[in-house]
């Protein structure tokens, strides 16, 4: 029986399997391929570094990384502007940051752990429905200038009324008279959504075999999915044959919120038992999918510079199917007006019903990649084809090449090109014509109008030849409140299953883009790439898709950092351990004075030169109870007399809102006695709103965006310098000196629909200050034996008189001081003491804002603030992981004294990790 140490060292090409039917926006991943032949040294190498190229998503070598490694990544995804066929179009086009950060570690000789987080943020104009161009689906904005009137957009109308059809019901312009069958898409702005999802993996490996189990969730405020896998791979011909297997499933929750603004144009009656209808108006589509996947794959070493791999996937998914947000544009026609014997144009009544696609769809995937060394230019070729067909009939073509060359200095160039096909679904259509009123009178049995009591409608009545109202005994009764009984169209004259949303249509795609990536001596990469997509309906096979309306193109840019943890060397060195009078322990765990609460920013550094430390630390904040005004609890009806302002009643107040930010810090020390610090900072933030009781009636016309908002995903980046100011035994002092550079938003608008302009989002929810900040600190700790303590003076002070929206940020200072005790050798729990003074924001937005709440009004903004903090540290003293730093602290709010109207505080949660190398 072999032993664990002499596990070979070389591997077959494995792919292994993951599968997964969660939703996503961009961020779907393939697993790492790599090839050693035995008796090749450097042969195949190249062959390790370059991953498939997927449509709408540009996957970079860092999702390839070999060994144990931490990778994170930044990418973004901007389409481009639709074709409006002249209609202004002053709806910013779909845009999605994503962020995305990934491990694997060693467990032990032949376990793996693994892990992936991706969280991303879009907003911007995407398509609802799919209308005929001589319907006028778009109302032009009209904006008053210093010059007079000027059309200053377009905004979408989902019903359109009416549109003129010939006797063969071709469209025709109302204003020309002449046939117009083009196409055009609807577009409906959204205001910033969030996904978060992640995934770990656990793998175990043999001599000539390996299994692993993934799960996963993504979570979204509409779709939550959950997913789990199992997979494995056996290995034969010594090594040089793989067989791969996998299976997987998901299970997902839709919970969507029909727009408020087109719910009522909606045609639902599909879904009426799926329509959750709540007290404030919302209409919240239900349903539940669930996704079944298999696969089956063989690799094959051809020779020392060449290998095959081919695969076989199927996936079946039932259940809720349909997108909650796409409609189908309907238009009906009046058959007794279409067959009058007349050769005037017919009026067609246009509607829009939610799509309806099958509730079951079987998918069947077969994928092939061929990787060739080139030996002279030590380089790789990959060629990749996919082809899949589906019982909806949509049948993919997907070719695809990479070429990996290896440059001098450890740089690698990775150019790609991708060409993809696919048919349409069977029961797509851009929009369609039906020989049926959308609605009829109900009459009785002797041709009289029903109608119904407005208040009841279970009470009929009937209008005679003198339009007089008869109850059901006869009686002519005067009634005022009643309306006319309807009989609605009829379901069976429609498809089955119908859908307009170009993606289902047929249509080809190019794509080419280029990675970029440096490797340096100390296992640390970084890596850029960009990738450019054009989606065309004449780029389909085999002929146009007929769909040239749904054309457009994107663009995908990325930045990734890939550290080689078993490359890096962990810098616990003896030379820290004049730092505590136990200098021992000191050298074995991992410095005390790096222990401080996990809170704290500016309150380490790095001791010898040419050090670098990389960290991660992630930030949860909560707001959720009372409304206060200052330190006390006020009622509703306070905060709508006093909340806002005096000629402003407010409406809504904030219910609860949660903040994640998620920050990378980079350490580096020239010297002993300087460090320069860089922190990029990523967040989120989602905020749900309430009615105030007693709260003033809207305004006739007035669309209010109440509900729930989220904001994401780049905040402002700390650009920093730690300076060594006082350091004997037991004692240090240092001083910090930095600059917060304004990368976050500050005119993050909710979306503009059906010409309502939703103005620019609360204060509170924008991602950053929009003013150069600077941003100092002094920080003293200090050590005896088993304790530890420090104390800290820091804030911020605006540079700026004001951002590009027209305000800034209250000043703010803080002061904290703390007290650890070291519980074990590697273990440090904390108790900490914290005073924050902020003041309110001064100016105001110079662009519109909704004013419905307190959030709107810069005087309710900073305060006066206590907490006090309990948190845990360690340093893992040994092993594989020797040296890696975690800790957790947890902020309670002990008093709060706000300035004007704010929601109370519920806590915060810190929890970082860094290492030094």
């Amino acid at each position: 029986m072999a032993k664990k140490k002499n596990k070979p060292k070389t591997r077959s090409y494995r792919n292994l399997s993951s599968v997964s039917a969660s939703k996503t926006v961009a961020t779907k991943q393939q697993r790492k391929t790599a090839v050693t032949i035995p008796g090749s040294s450097k042969t195949l190498q190249a062959l390790t570094s370059a991953a498939i190229v997927l449509p709408g998503l540009l996957l970079s070598s860092a999702q390839a990384a070999d060994g144990n490694h931490i990778d994170f990544q930044f990418s973004r995804y901007q389409e481009g502007k639709r074709n409006l066929y002249g209609l202004p179009n002053s709806q910013n086009p779909i845009r999605a940051d994503v962020l995305h950060g990934s491990g694997l570690f060693t467990l032990t000789d032949r376990a793996k752990f693994s892990f992936s987080y991706t969280q991303d943020i879009w907003s911007g104009a995407t398509p609802i429905t799919t209308t005929p161009l001589a319907a006028n689906p778009y109302s032009l904005i009209l904006e008053n200038t210093p010059t007079g009137v000027a059309v200053s957009g377009a905004s979408p109308l989902l019903n359109p009324d009416t549109v003129l059809l010939d006797r063969d019901l071709n469209p025709i312009r109302s204003d020309t008279g002449e046939r117009d069958t083009r196409s055009v898409l609807v577009l409906s702005s959204a205001s910033p959504e969030t996904r978060n999802q992640a995934n770990f993996r656990l793998g175990y490996e043999w001599d000539e075999a390996e299994i692993n189990a993934s799960a996963g969730f993504s979570l979204e405020r509409d779709y939550r999915s959950s997913f789990g896998n199992l997979g494995g791979r056996l290995d034969f011909n010594q090594k040089l044959t793989s067989v791969k297997f996998g299976a997987g499933y998901t299970s997902s929750s839709i919970s969507a919120i029909l727009d408020h603004d087109a719910a009522p144009y909606l045609t639902k009656t599909a879904f009426d038992r799926q329509i959750q209808r709540r007290e404030d108006g919302a209409e919240i589509l239900q349903g539940e999918r669930q996704d079944w996947a298999a696969n089956l794959g063989v690799t094959q070493v051809l020779t020392k510079h060449a290998l095959i791999d081919a695969n076989l996937g199927y996936t079946n998914s039932n259940g809720y199917l349909e997108n909650p947000y796409k409609a189908v544009t309907v238009i009906f026609v009046d058959p007794d007006e279409l067959n009058n014997g007349q050769t005037t144009p017919v009026l067609g009544d246009v509607r829009a019903l939610l799509e309806q696609r099958p509730n079951q769809r079987n998918q069947f995937a077969f994928s092939t990649k061929y990787i060739q060394h080139i030996n002279p230019l030590d380089a790789a070729l990959h060629l990749n084809y996919r082809f899949s067909t589906d019982d909806w009939g949509i049948n993919t073509n997907t070719f695809s090449a990479n070429w990996i060359q290896p440059l001098p200095g450890g740089w690698t160039l990775t150019p790609r090109i991708r060409y993809y096909s696919q048919d349409a679904a069977d029961f797509y259509n851009p929009y369609l014509i039906t020989q049926q009123n959308f609605s009829t009178q109900a009459v009785d049995n002797l041709g009289r109008e029903i109608w119904v009591d407005s208040n009841n409608p279970e009470i009929e009545y009937v209008r005679d030849e003198n339009f007089n109202l008869l109850d059901s005994e006869g009686n002519i009764v005067n009634v005022s409140h009643v309306q006319a009984k309807t009989i609605p169209f009829d379901a069976g004259k429609l498809p089955n299953d119908f859908s307009s949303d170009h993606r289902l249509a047929g249509f080809g795609a190019l794509s080419g883009g280029v990675t970029l990536r440096k490797q340096f001596a100390r296992g640390i990469s970084l890596e850029a790439g960009f990738e450019y997509y054009t989606r065309a309906s004449s780029l389909k096979l085999g002929g146009g898709g007929g769909n040239s309306f749904a054309d457009f193109d994107y663009y995908v840019a990325n930045a990734a950092l890939i550290l080689n943890t078993e490359s890096l060397r962990y810098s616990g060195s003896g030379s820290h351990a004049h730092h505590s009078s136990h200098s021992d322990k000191s050298h074995k765990s991992g410095n005390n004075h790096h222990l401080q609460p996990a809170g704290l920013m500016f309150a380490h550094m790095l001791d010898d030169a040419g050090e670098f430390m990389l960290g991660y630390r992630f930030m949860y904040s909560r707001m959720a109870g009372n409304m206060l005004h200052g330190a006390d609890a006020v009622s509703d009806s306070t905060i709508v007399n006093q909340g806002c302002s005096t000629e402003i009643l407010c409406r809504f107040s904030p219910s609860d809102m949660d903040m994640r930010m998620h920050m990378l810090d980079l350490m580096y020390a020239p010297t002993r006695w300087l460090n320069l610090m860089l922190m990029p900072r990523f967040m989120d933030m989602e905020m749900n709103l309430r009615e105030l009781n007693g709260r003033p009636p809207a305004e006739p016309g007035e669309h209010q965006h109440f509900g729930g908002h989220s904001t994401g995903v780049i905040g402002d980046t700390l650009i920093a310098s730690l300076i060594k100011l006082y350091e004997k035994p037991g004692h240090r002092l240092h001083a910090g000196l930095g600059v917060s550079a304004p990368t976050g938003k500050t005119d993050l608008q909710l979306r503009r629909v059906f010409r309502i302009d939703g103005g620019a989002i609360h204060f509170g929810m924008q991602l950053g200050s929009g003013t150069w900040d600077f941003v100092p600190s002094l920080t003293y700790t200090g050590d005896y034996n088993r304790w530890s303590w420090g104390a800290q003076v820091s804030g911020v002070k605006r540079m700026e008189n004001r951002n590009e929206s027209g305000y800034r940020l209250g000043d703010l200072f803080q002061a904290t001081s703390w007290g650890g005790y070291d519980l074990t050798r590697w273990l440090t729990a904390s108790v900490r003491g914290v005073y924050t003074l902020q003041d309110h924001i001064h100016g105001d937005f110079d662009m519109f804002n909704a004013r419905i709440g307190p959030m709107d009004f810069p005087k309710n903004y900073g305060g006066q603030f206590w907490n006090i903090g309990l948190g845990v540290s360690a340093v893992i003293p040994g092993g594989r992981f020797a040296g890696h730093h975690l800790g957790f602290e947890w902020l309670q709010p002990v008093h709060t004294d706000v300035n004007g109207f704010q929601l109370d505080r519920k806590g915060a949660l810190t929890a970082s990790w860094s290492y030094r190398f």
